[in-house]
């Protein structure tokens, strides 16, 4: 389980990194980004408190709660996902706006799935190699894009997949059964809703509809 400190010292170098970049907040009609109101920060890990029993021969170990198995797994995934179609935005895309805020998704979600590491063996999840057989297929028609129809395409499944993950962090803070991962989904959900937001107004800038999950 990740300290308090060590918490807060990824927020504060993941805040320090954002200084550095203009996003989000470009004109209409201008060709030069201004700097977002709002700027996505790295949420921290799951943490499993772990049994003083826990990996002794011969003690039995208890089930491990499959709701959490299923959002951990599921988290990884989509943090695979993210990094993949981000990587794309910034080879892809036309607009730097969309390339910086492709590099910071790569950046934070790369962080993020190697922190959840500790968690899914805890919880017995094995580390998924990739993302899920539907998110390739929606990353290889990114790869068929380029330029504007690119930007407009990846907006679009960030936001999807970022609709996902939220509605999958909430659903762990009210149903969850593991403490540890709990309490982390109730920490990180309001940093996944900044992301949001932020992919938000980068879609009002470039005129992209999106669409709620159903």
């Amino acid at each position: 389980m990740f300290s308090r400190s060590g918490r807060r010292n990824l927020l504060i170098a993941a805040a320090c990194l954002w200084v550095c970049t203009a996003t989000v907040a470009q004109q209409p009609g201008s060709s030069q980004p201004n700097s977002p109101s709002q700027q996505p920060t790295t949420p921290s890990a799951p943490g499993i408190a772990g049994s003083p029993a826990a990996g002794m021969p011969g003690v039995d170990q208890p089930t491990q709660p499959i709701a959490d198995q299923a959002f951990v797994r599921e988290t990884m995934e989509g943090d695979n996902a993210q990094v993949a179609m981000s990587q794309l935005a910034q080879q892809k895309s036309s607009s730097p706006d969309v390339k910086q805020f492709g590099q910071k998704m790569v950046q934070i979600h790369s962080e993020l799935n190697a922190q959840l590491r500790p968690a899914a063996k805890q919880l017995g999840v094995d580390e998924p190699k990739g993302p899920s057989k539907k998110q390739k297929q929606q990353i290889a028609r990114l790869e068929a894009l380029s330029g504007p129809e690119f930007d407009t395409a990846y907006i679009q499944a960030m936001a999807k997949q970022q609709q996902h993950d939220l509605k999958g962090f909430k659903d762990e803070v009210t149903a969850g059964q593991s403490p540890g991962v709990q309490q982390a989904a109730k920490e990180d959900a309001p940093i996944l809703e900044q992301h949001y937001q932020v992919l938000q107004k980068l879609a009002q800038v470039h005129d992209v509809t999106l669409e709620s999950e159903k």
